[in-house]
């Protein structure tokens, strides 16, 4: 089988990437973001693609001819950040697949785990898509839902437990797609976009709130070292003796003592 991956700096990603290998896919080029940031190595899509000889490549590139997608099985996109557009969409002969980070069609774009925690959903999930020409909206391929531990989750901690299941339904998926058997496929219906106005406005803190609401959004925005609840128009980031304790609990585990 011949793909094309494309992705973000995260661990699942680099992991899928890794197990395309494993799988024996022929992995025509890799995408990924051109600055690491402060990403570490187990994090870096680009150093699995270096260090099986694999070709690094911009977007463009799959959309202008530099990179020869003839005979591509599956175009496969993995957090990637950008609108996929045609032809790459249809240039798969299995199709363009998505893995997206939340249940669809519940939540569709971001700000889906701060809504999560914020609305105190029950559960949660992940999903794997066919790629139309709009963001989240195209048929299923699989959902796996998951609870939410509502008392004590965080943006952070539910980003995490997110990517495992993540990367075990991409797993799924492509040796779904190795047997030869066609991928499910079902629509998705109507579902919710999160708007960026409408993710920032959700991070403000109303001193009129009951506090288990205050509590639930510190929660709900707490990843570090992105903003979190904000208090006030100066946008002080507010946080809670729980996540404090969390921090505190990472600083040890790093070696940061007093």
């Amino acid at each position: 089988m011949r793909a094309v991956f494309m992705g973000k700096h995260k661990r699942s990603a680099a992991a899928a990437l890794e197990y395309l290998m494993e799988r024996d896919v022929e992995v025509l080029a890799v995408v990924a973001p051109d600055d690491p940031g402060d990403a570490t190595d187990e994090q870096r899509l680009d150093l699995v693609a270096e260090r099986y000889g694999l070709r690094l490549a911009g977007d463009e590139d799959l959309y202008d001819g530099t990179v020869d997608l003839g005979g591509v099985d599956l175009v496969l996109s993995f957090l990637f950040w950008k609108l996929i557009r045609t032809p790459l969409i249809e240039a798969g002969r299995l199709g363009c697949l998505n893995f997206h980070p939340a249940p669809l069609p519940d939540m569709r774009g971001l700000g889906g785990y701060n809504v999560a925690i914020l609305e105190d959903f029950a559960e949660w999930g992940v999903s794997a898509h066919f790629v139309d020409e709009h963001f989240d909206t195209g048929d299923l391929v699989r959902v796996e839902r998951f609870p939410i531990d509502r008392e004590h989750e965080t943006a952070l901690s539910l980003d995490v437990r997110s990517q495992e299941r993540l990367l075990g339904v991409f797993r799924e998926v492509i040796d779904m797609a190795l047997t030869g058997v066609a991928l499910p496929r079902r629509e998705q219906g109507e579902g919710r976009y999160v708007t960026r106005e409408e993710f920032d406005r959700l991070r403000l803190i109303d001193p009129e709130d009951p506090p288990e609401l205050t509590e639930r959004r510190i929660r709900a925005y707490w990843y570090p070292p992105y903003d979190g609840a904000t208090l006030g128009a100066d946008g002080l980031t507010a946080v809670s003796r729980e996540v404090l304790e969390q921090t505190a609990l990472a600083n040890r585990r790093a070696g940061l003592l007093p």
